[in-house]
């Protein structure tokens, strides 16, 4: 890598991320050992300017980062280092230094998972369908999924993309339903995914 350190000080920032649930977990500077003694050892190694010498995070409360990959920016001066935290990564106790959690963000579908979950504790079930559903029981809900599987089998065969789409967004929508009423989330599945790929 050609890294431009002559635009701060010597010094680049180090944009730390998970590289499981891509989070930004927190921002340091790297000078060339810095980043030398990271590479070697595979645990993040900042240097501090307030103490003017390297740091390895963690080496008091043993929260370390360890490196999974670093990426140099189109302008060769900030890195972007990808880590597997070990415990939480702000000295202040939280998962990131911007006091955030260090979940695993599905996009749309989070923001679903956050829908059936109000609409479970907070709707009535004469106005919400989610709601309904909650109230009829698992069984319901699990016949309501195997409804929509054969629905989106039926529509797979034949050549209406457009019906087979809707009925796999059904399909999904009501196995989010099914995740919450057992207790669990996409992310649940996803780890076990993840825990297979080995």
């Amino acid at each position: 890598m050609n890294i431009d350190y002559n635009k701060n000080n010597g010094l680049v920032p180090a944009i730390i991320q998970d590289a499981s649930t891509h989070n930004v977990l927190m921002l340091g500077y790297m000078n060339d050992e810095a980043l030398k003694k990271t590479l070697e050892t595979k645990q993040v190694t900042f240097f501090s300017r307030t103490k003017q010498r390297l740091w390895t995070k963690g080496e008091e409360s043993g929260n370390v980062l360890n490196l999974v990959d670093v990426k140099l920016d189109c302008d060769n001066d900030a890195l972007l280092i990808k880590v597997k935290p070990k415990g939480p990564t702000c000295h202040k106790g939280s998962d990131t230094c911007w006091n955030e959690d260090n979940t695993q963000d599905f996009g749309f579908l989070s923001e679903l998972e956050t829908v059936i979950e109000s609409r479970k504790h907070n709707a009535q079930e004469d106005t919400s369908y989610v709601a309904s559903l909650f109230s009829k029981g698992i069984n319901k809900i699990a016949q309501k999924v195997g409804e929509e599987a054969i629905e989106t089998v039926i529509e797979a065969k034949d050549s209406n993309d457009e019906l087979f789409l809707n009925e796999s967004a059904d399909l999904l929508f009501h196995y989010l339903i099914l995740l919450r009423a057992k207790g669990f989330k996409l992310n649940d599945i996803v780890n076990i995914l993840k825990n297979r790929k080995k």
